[in-house]
């Protein structure tokens, strides 16, 4: 399944987080999430603006135009796209600027659920209207692979009404009983920004 847009799998945060780690391609972590929402501020450095906790090849292109920005460059006047010693001080400093007021995807907050034998409902807030789906599966979730626009995401869909709505509940039917589900929350604001959350885990009762 492919989710397209900016996406984001955790809130994101009035101010960045301080990396504390050297980050390169394949990795991932909310420090990748923290680097790609500060990044994605600038479309000239970030033009996809994915937030998706995974440092893939677009991701070190951005890195890599940030780093030219800074003057972080080799003899060549190319930058790296890796996160090393030269260029985490420098990342560093500019994120505890704190984060601007760039158009970003929708915040999502106060996630939770309730479960029955073959049922669960999930419930969350957004800052802004939009509306959503969640995406479950017995199998673990994670984010497969970084795309122009979209992300790589497995899993069964439920979806919302299709208004727009800071309150979202949705309900998942069909499921089986005495198992672990593992499941997380995508939105679309009005103008097509898009968030997920980093996958959660609920178990249904016997």
């Amino acid at each position: 399944m492919i989710l397209s847009s900016a996406i984001l799998l955790a809130p994101l945060f009035a101010q960045a987080d301080t990396l504390t780690r050297y980050l390169s391609v394949g990795m991932s972590g909310s420090d990748v999430s923290a680097l790609q929402s500060f990044l994605a501020q600038d479309t000239t450095i970030y033009p996809q603006g994915l937030v998706t906790g995974y440092f893939g090849f677009l991701t070190k292109a951005a890195v890599s135009n940030f780093q030219v920005r800074n003057g972080i460059v080799s003899a060549g006047g190319v930058g790296a796209g890796r996160v090393g010693p030269a260029t985490l001080p420098v990342l560093n400093l500019q994120m505890a600027q704190g984060m601007t007021n760039a158009t970003v995807a929708p915040i999502i907050t106060s996630v939770s659920t309730s479960v029955g034998r073959n049922t669960a409902n999930v419930s969350w807030n957004t800052n802004e209207n939009a509306r959503g789906v969640v995406y479950y599966s017995t199998s673990s979730m994670l984010p497969l692979g970084e795309h122009a626009n979209s992300v790589d995401v497995s899993g069964a869909t439920a979806m919302t009404d299709s208004g727009y709505h800071t309150m979202q509940n949705v309900a998942l039917a069909n499921l089986l009983p005495n198992t672990t589900y593992y499941y997380l929350v995508y939105t679309t604001d009005q103008t097509g920004n898009v968030s997920i959350t980093w996958p959660a885990m609920f178990q249904t009762t016997n």
